[in-house]
């Protein structure tokens, strides 16, 4: 092994995946080894503290500990070590939070080998990357957020004030609010934000708790002066 050698750990529950992976970058790079593999979350994040790994590739979803928080307890454990997140999971609520934790590259697990191998190249050099379909999501998000939010403060001039509630709002719970009033359902309104169906009923099971109402239709009432703002 040369000085320059990338020493990585894996760590996905996927056992015949992760196995052909390590055979696959191995022999595609010489100078990257594959230290170590765990199958859990908190096996990664133990055998991350032990090895020392130059970069850690890991799974979103695994048992135990998820990827997406095993990123933290390892970059806690080992600061300078860079973290990969690869999984089919392109979720943006995922790529958020993992990059917020400190993941420097974000990648689905349908990338070619040597692009992964590249990848793991520019990391190691200081790159933070993310696959083009989740880069495509986040700027798409990025778009509909400034539209969103333009949309929401075209008007507020012209009015004498929001509805008391409005201020306890979150400004995502805001935003679903608005297209609530516009009478779009969770599907819809996921589409329009980019987000799961299961964080938009957590806002909407928020704005619930927040307005004191217990019905659908009565919430959409309450929401609807947000359209005349």
């Amino acid at each position: 092994m040369n000085h320059n050698t990338i020493r990585i750990l894996l760590a996905d529950d996927q056992v015949l995946f992760i196995q052909s992976l390590k055979r696959v970058i191995e022999s595609l790079d010489q100078d990257i080894e594959v230290v170590g593999i765990a199958y859990d979350g908190e096996e990664a994040i133990r055998m991350a503290r032990e090895l020392q790994p130059d970069i850690t590739i890991l799974d979103v979803r695994m048992p135990k500990i998820d990827g997406v928080h095993a990123v933290e307890h390892i970059r806690n454990l080992h600061p300078q070590s860079k973290i990969i997140m690869l999984t089919t999971f392109d979720n943006d609520d995922y790529v958020h939070e993992a990059l917020a934790k400190g993941a420097c590259g974000y990648l689905l697990k349908d990338i070619e080998p040597q692009k992964l191998v590249n990848a793991i190249r520019a990391v190691a050099a200081g790159t933070v990357l993310m696959s083009e379909t989740i880069a495509n999501k986040i700027i798409a998000q990025m778009v509909s957020q400034t539209q969103t939010s333009d949309k929401i403060q075209a008007k507020p001039r012209l009015m004498k004030s929001y509805p008391d509630w409005y201020h306890e709002l979150s400004y995502r719970e805001r935003e679903v609010a608005v297209l609530l009033a516009k009478g779009l359902d969770n599907h819809e309104i996921s589409n329009t934000m980019f987000l799961a169906e299961q964080t938009v009923k957590n806002h909407i099971s928020s704005l619930y708790k927040k307005l004191n109402v217990k019905d659908r239709t009565l919430l959409i009432q309450k929401l609807k002066p947000l359209l005349e703002q």
